[in-house]
């Protein structure tokens, strides 16, 4: 168990770190970023639903006494995913930029709504590991490719909100930094039983599924080109071949 729990404090503090990709747009232009953001939503989306149906799914199942249950905890998942998008704005684009405020009240939101998200990250991960190390590293895996094109979005919200680029890089770490609360929190309470780990597990692959089709692929379809578009497919797949690939290390 000691090793487990290096494995999903080490594996919290790497995904934090991801928060630091912000640092690039300081270095590249606006027109780069857009240019080739699209390429790292693809991966996101391949690898949550690589995670969520070759990981995930199959292991509640395979624990599971009642297959409707299961079923029922995964759509639960996807609403709540759905329900704390709605109130806490996880994915927020920055409607209200054009305000005349020196500080934007949504930058303090981004910043309350993405720590309340990096607490979920944090359990989510601490829950796999707890299940095996390899469900943990492709769980790890899954969020890291979904928080750099987020955590890249959140700075720019925080950059239009008003912040200066340092501090806004500096926020956007100390929020990230709250996974490792929601880890400890996994840790400590699925350490009383298994069935944690099935509640929890089914809920977050609903949740996975939820992010990669409500808010990322979305996302994809606003690129027209055809090249890009192409693209966009086969970086998907190769999502989900990573997923595939860990799994023979179970």
């Amino acid at each position: 168990m000691i090793q487990v729990y290096f494995y999903a404090l080490l594996s919290v503090v790497i995904v934090s770190l991801v928060s630091l990709t912000g640092v690039f747009l300081l270095s590249l232009k606006e027109n780069l970023l857009k240019k080739y953001i699209y390429i790292f939503i693809s991966l996101a989306v391949g690898a949550l639903l690589g995670d969520a149906f070759i990981h995930l799914i199959p292991e509640v199942f395979e624990d599971s006494l009642d297959p409707a249950l299961t079923g029922t905890l995964i759509i639960v998942g996807i609403l709540l995913f759905f329900s704390l998008e709605k109130f806490f704005h996880w994915h927020h684009h920055g409607e209200d930029a054009s305000k005349p405020h020196k500080i934007h009240p949504f930058g303090k939101l981004i910043l309350i709504s993405d720590g309340v998200h990096n607490i979920t990250d944090g359990i989510i991960i601490g829950a796999s590991f707890l299940v095996s190390v390899p469900i943990g590293i492709a769980t790890t895996l899954a969020v890291i490719l979904h928080e750099i094109p987020q955590e890249i979005g959140d700075f720019a919200v925080l950059i239009h909100a008003g912040y200066p680029r340092k501090k806004a890089l500096w926020l956007n770490f100390l929020s990230a930094l709250t996974s490792i609360v929601g880890v400890v929190i996994a840790l400590v309470i699925g350490s009383m039983g298994d069935y944690f780990n099935f509640w929890i597990l089914s809920i977050v692959a609903g949740g996975f599924i939820y992010i990669a089709v409500a808010d990322l692929i979305p996302e994809l379809h606003k690129t027209k080109n055809i090249k890009h578009s192409i693209v966009q497919i086969a970086v998907v797949v190769v999502g989900i071949i990573s997923m595939l690939l860990l799994t023979f290390l179970e």
